[in-house]
């Protein structure tokens, strides 16, 4: 009865700042997701307006949640931090040499909340360079709102689960974007492998909270790193380019044959 009083606790919340729950199965998770700190996040965004449904999980995971949503009917990804659990070493690595966040204090709640901002700058310098990934529409705390990709709520799958049919034309692609983010987003993924790969006639590159700038002192240890995944995991499907001819075409030093 207790955990019951608290779903309609949690029920009263939401629906007081004007959101409606659209599906039940978020009850599954939010008990130790939307804790006070998340709340004041989703009030803050419920205030300008930014979203008005929250619906079940779309993915679950140590880092972080990420629910369906909807502004006026139009879909959205809302990514929830979760600040208890998140691995703190880790995410500092990533934090530690980037001079958009040299300033963060090492508190955990500060850095969960330098990571969704790092995250919402990412996919912004991603975006502006037209690399299809999800729209960065806003963040408060420790929540990012994206834009959803997929389509009557449900997500576009991870490419190791999507059907594909022409692996060499969409590993080209791949490598096509992993060059524009690198020349022109001035950025390295640092995480890039067919779990965060979505396909649907295309490829999508999603979670960017990890991404550094090419003066960060690993990027180019993260490239090379996102390089074999990409050649670990489409090497089983279709050939694949040299891994030292990859790195000199970005790094200027080589030429790649399109």
């Amino acid at each position: 009865m207790g955990q019951r009083d608290e779903h309609e606790r949690f029920d009263r919340k939401i629906e007081a700042m004007g959101v409606r729950i659209k599906d039940a199965n978020t009850v599954k998770v939010r008990d130790d997701v939307f804790d006070e700190v998340t709340l004041l996040a989703l009030y803050k965004l419920v205030q300008k307006k930014l979203i008005t449904v929250i619906g079940g999980p779309i993915s679950t995971g140590k880092e972080a949640n990420v629910f369906y949503g909807e502004r006026d009917g139009q879909g959205l990804a809302i990514k929830i931090y979760r600040i208890q659990t998140a691995n703190f070493k880790a995410m500092n690595e990533y934090l530690a040499g980037d001079r958009r966040f040299s300033s963060v204090r090492g508190t955990r709640k500060g850095l969960i909340f330098a990571w969704t901002k790092k995250e919402f700058s990412n996919l912004a310098r991603a975006h502006e360079a037209e690399i299809p990934a999800p729209e960065p529409l806003a963040f408060d705390r420790n929540i990012l709102l994206m834009e959803f990709l997929g389509r009557d709520e449900v997500p576009y799958p991870q490419i190791r689960n999507a059907e594909v049919e022409d692996y060499g034309k969409v590993y080209r692609e791949i490598l096509g974007y992993v060059e524009k983010l690198y020349r022109e987003a001035r950025l390295v993924h640092a995480d890039l492998s067919e779990y965060n790969i979505l396909y649907h006639e295309k490829p999508y590159l999603i979670d960017m909270g990890q991404a550094v700038t090419l003066d960060h002192p690993r990027a180019s240890v993260f490239l090379v790193r996102d390089i074999k995944n990409l050649n670990r995991y489409f090497s089983r499907y279709c050939d694949v380019v040299d891994e030292e001819e990859i790195i000199g075409t970005l790094v200027g030093t080589g030429r790649r044959e399109p």
